[in-house]
């Protein structure tokens, strides 16, 4: 369970990686990468930050190129947070792949409605 604490910085920290991306993906024509979540340890030195990226067929490479630049990410939001936080937590990005397997969950359903909706109508002989 998080603490106020906790959820008040993932908050400043999940708005400010975000403006930190958008700046960076308007130079990329066509790569849309959004935090979609942040968890941070009760310690706060850790935060693993969950990225939404489009395509999601690019998402592997675009996530290795912020690991590679993420103490040059880390540093942007030390500067952008530098008021309100005493020590900037380290950075672990992950891929959020909820609205693929979302995606995924729809097109299975789209593929067993017809056979339900023949299922639905009664017996000849009820």
């Amino acid at each position: 369970m998080e603490t106020t604490r906790q959820q008040k910085i993932t908050r400043l920290i999940q708005k400010e990686l975000s403006e930190i991306f958008r700046q960076q993906t308007a130079k990329t024509h066509g790569v849309l990468v959004s935090v979609s979540a942040v968890r941070i340890s009760p310690d706060l030195s850790i935060a693993h930050v969950y990225l939404s990226i489009f395509p999601s067929e690019q998402g592997a490479t675009i996530l290795q190129n912020i690991n590679k630049t993420s103490q040059q990410v880390r540093y942007a939001l030390a500067q952008k947070v530098r008021y309100q936080l005493r020590k900037c937590p380290e950075l672990q990005f992950h891929i959020d792949d909820s609205l693929d397997y979302i995606d995924h969950i729809d097109s299975l359903l789209a593929g067993i409605k017809p056979a339900d909706s023949n299922s639905d109508q009664p017996a000849d002989g009820e």
